[in-house]
């Protein structure tokens, strides 16, 4: 009898009494169970895989330029999500960096299998959500993962509650044969971290936690059967049934904190079953468990029409409404569909605690190999420059809120008297932070310095702020800043202590080398042009003298600094003279020697190419046809470089049709290596072959030079021009999306190892959605539709012209 009734006990502990043979084989074949889980802390965490198809979040409006429960759509939803590999992947809580899980996966057993969303199965990615032409109108998933063997699918709609802090997934299985079960298991990483989390069952929910001010509910309407928590890869369910089929339940993970799991069986699928599940967060327990009843209440179709913004509910499509993106379809090659995929992602990468705080992905670079013991950003924070690109895209959308809340932010994000640690001069603008302003990383990049002002005047220009509020942001930030852009000063907070004397930049765009680099030059030239208009708005007509006086100096230098003409390239478009990516001598000719970088060694500056020299024609700084800009295309487009030097590379659609990428320069090493097939500094380790791939915004970029050479074109000749740029470089980027229209970072550019059997011009396990590269796109639409480069300054061009 007391044989009899531990047995009893260890099936009541998992759920599993009244269960059908084929969950007693595969999950019900458990011993007595303890409450404790063992295993602890579980397996090193490490975060998701980066090329994300799909994020979302519910659209929430402004009330007086600020996210608040006191505007038109209500208590303000901080929960954002990410897809992967067809899978839920971190989503986030409270400020948009902070991950709550790694992932939430789908388990299906028969009697004689185990599968997980994790092991290969394909997958497909719909919106819920279109417009009869195919066009997304909100963030709302449909994911469909099919078993290799067509045993089963899994279908999952997946969208926030945006009138909770909620994530709600519906989950739909469908059996091809008789006798497999349904499960579920999420990998919590409370409060940004895999460590330091406890996990428990409590009554018909499943609760993690960390040092009891972070918490996470899992729950479901139609309830769970064994639910269960464990350390993760040795007491979680997947690894267990994995191992030999058999699970043991358990109630907690006890005292000893660590990477936990969370996990229940859903039911018996038969022909088919459907769930309805909602992960829910809050600062207790009883408030996550709260968030998540609220959500399984208003139940799926009021949730998603709230969502969606149907009927008298405010959401996604009410944004879009607003904007003009409806006079841009026309420049598109694919209808529309991207541009109105990049409206949402890029107003969805934006933090709702602190508004205008715009970030560059929602991703974590090669996160699958990065390990995620302490919290970490990824590129979920605020670099300035990729900022300035999607401000000026919510400009050229029509969306001036958010481009002036964006730069109402900006303050948060400048180094002050009173900025922590700072222990030299001010002006200049941090290179990486936290959107709430916490320092990450503090290289000095002028072209980041510069673009606040330059945002400003366009701002300004567009009748977005007023003269009093020019005037007023001109003493408080834009002056700091210019005067830094001329005098330079001492950089000395946390690990950096350097004098700047500009144009000589810290780190250019990519953040990696000292030195005069044309497109940093460039704004800083673009942005004192426009510090001196602003000055004389503003009164101060000494500054603003000063100001036009040493852009015009920095004009001067540009060739000599940065323009060889003895360039030692070997091509067959190669004549040796061209554009350095960067130079670091007054003499652009010396056999200067660039420092290493990303596991690869330095090589002689005038053998390193990059596209910077076209920011000189966007922002008006040199002509379209200029001697210098047109003696460096040759070059920048020879495909008959040496495989490390070369940048350009040629991609092919479905339609077979050809369109151009470009890497950031010869010699990268930001990506994958091509020897060995490994991530990007995989270990925390660079190695040799580490490759730098092709980046789609840099299509982008040389569309809207093409734009620049358009305009002085005129009659036939310039609507052809037009018509070409429209099927090469619009059509291109759109190439570029993956199944979710998310745009990457880095896209295979078919060198090297293939570690994940990419193909060509596939996005890789770099960050996606690239903020960048959907702002890229949509300014190329808007300078195509108004046939002017968006980011042009005709003041510039003016002042350099007298």
């Amino acid at each position: 009898m007391k044989v009899l009734n531990s047995i009893m006990a260890a099936m009541l502990v998992a759920g599993l009494t009244g269960c059908n043979s084929a969950e007693q084989q595969t999950t019900t074949q458990a011993q007595a169970a303890s409450s404790v889980a063992p295993g602890a802390p579980g397996d090193t965490p490490y975060w998701a895989y980066s090329g994300k198809t799909g994020i979302g979040t519910s659209f929430e409006a402004y009330k007086n330029g600020q996210y608040s429960d006191q505007a038109s759509t209500g208590a303000v939803s901080k929960v954002w999500f990410s897809l992967a590999k067809g899978m839920i992947t971190e989503t986030m809580f409270g400020l948009i960096h902070q991950a709550q899980i790694r992932d939430m996966q789908f388990i299906v057993t028969g009697d004689d299998f185990v599968v997980s969303e994790q092991d290969g199965l394909k997958n497909t990615v719909e919106y819920l959500n279109t417009d009869e032409q195919g066009r997304p109108l909100s963030l709302a998933y449909r994911v469909t993962s099919e078993d290799e063997q067509g045993r089963f699918r899994i279908i999952k709609d997946i969208f926030t509650d945006p009138d909770a802090q909620s994530l709600m997934v519906r989950v739909r299985f469908e059996a091809n044969q008789p006798g497999l079960s349904a499960h579920v298991q999420v990998n919590p990483y409370v409060n940004n971290d895999g460590l330091n989390d406890s996990a428990k069952v409590a009554g018909d929910a499943l609760l993690a936690y960390s040092q009891g001010e972070h918490f996470l509910s899992l729950q479901s309407k139609q309830g769970f059967k064994d639910a269960s928590v464990g350390f993760f890869g040795q007491s979680d369910r997947l690894t267990q049934l994995n191992k030999d089929k058999r699970f043991t339940g358990y109630t907690s993970t006890g005292e000893q904190t660590g990477n936990v799991t969370m996990s229940a069986t859903l039911g018996e699928i038969k022909e088919a079953a459907e769930f309805d599940l909602v992960l829910s967060y809050g600062s207790t327990e009883q408030s996550a468990l709260a968030e998540g009843q609220k959500t399984l209440s208003r139940g799926y179709d009021t949730v998603l029409a709230h969502y969606n913004g149907e009927g008298d509910f405010i959401g996604w499509q009410d944004y879009l409404q607003s904007l003009s993106v409806a006079d841009l379809y026309a420049a598109t090659k694919d209808g529309g569909k991207l541009l109105n995929t990049s409206a949402l992602v890029l107003k969805a990468q934006e933090d709702k605690t602190h508004a205008g705080a715009l970030i560059a992905s929602l991703s974590n670079p090669w996160g699958d190999t990065v390990k995620a013991e302490q919290g970490h950003t990824g590129y979920k924070a605020v670099w300035v420059r990729d900022f300035y690109q999607v401000a000026m895209a919510f400009l050229a959308m029509g969306d001036s809120d958010t481009a002036k809340a964006a730069f109402n932010y900006l303050p948060k994000v400048q180094v002050r008297a009173n900025t922590p640690g700072n222990q030299g001069d001010s002006g200049w603008f941090l290179q990486k932070t936290h959107v709430d302003g916490e320092l990450e990383w503090v290289g000095v990049q002028l072209d980041q310095t510069a673009m606040p002002i330059m945002l400003a005047w366009k701002l300004y220009q567009g009748e977005v702020l007023t003269k009093e509020e020019l005037s007023n942001w001109y003493a408080d930030m834009l002056k700091p800043a210019a005067d830094f852009l001329v005098d330079g000063g001492l950089a000395k907070i946390l690990w950096n202590d350097v004098q700047i004397t500009p144009p000589l930049t810290q780190q250019e765009r990519w953040e990696e080398q000292a030195g005069y680099s044309p497109s940093t030059t460039a704004a800083i030239i673009a942005g004192l042009i426009s510090a001196a208009e602003i000055a004389k708005l503003s009164g101060d007509d000494k500054n603003a003298v000063r100001y036009l006086a040493t852009a015009k100096q920095y004009n001067q230098d540009v060739e000599t600094l940065m323009f060889t003409t003895k360039g030692t390239l070997k091509g067959e478009h190669v004549d040796g003279r061209y554009f350095v990516r960067i130079a670091q001598s007054l003499d652009t000719n010396a056999n200067t020697k660039l420092a290493a970088n990303n596991g690869r060694q330095g090589m002689d500056k005038k053998l390193i190419l990059d596209g910077g020299f076209l920011e000189l024609v966007r922002y008006g700084v040199r002509a379209a046809d200029s001697a210098s800009v047109l003696a460096s295309l040759p070059e920048y487009d020879d495909q008959t470089l040496a495989e490390n030097l070369r940048v350009k590379y040629t991609f092919t659609d479905a339609q077979g049709e050809s369109f151009p990428g470009w890497r950031r320069y010869g010699n990268d090493g930001y990506g994958e290596d091509e020897k060995r097939g490994t991530n990007y500094a995989e270990g925390g380790v660079n190695t040799d072959g580490q490759r730098g791939r092709v980046w789609p915004f840099f299509t982008g970029e040389r569309g809207h030079y093409e734009i620049a050479v358009a305009q002085s074109l005129s009659g036939e000749a310039a609507e052809q021009k037009y018509a070409d740029i429209q099927h090469t470089y619009v059509r291109g980027m759109e190439g570029f999306a993956n199944n979710g229209m998310m745009l990457p970072e880095q896209v295979w550019d078919g060198v090297g190892v293939n570690p994940f059997g990419y193909d060509m011009g596939q996005g890789t396990n770099s960050a996606t959605p690239l903020a960048w590269t959907h702002a890229e796109y949509v300014k190329l639409l808007r300078s195509l539709s108004n046939k002017a480069v968006w980011d042009h300054y005709p003041v510039v061009e003016q002042a350099l012209a007298k």
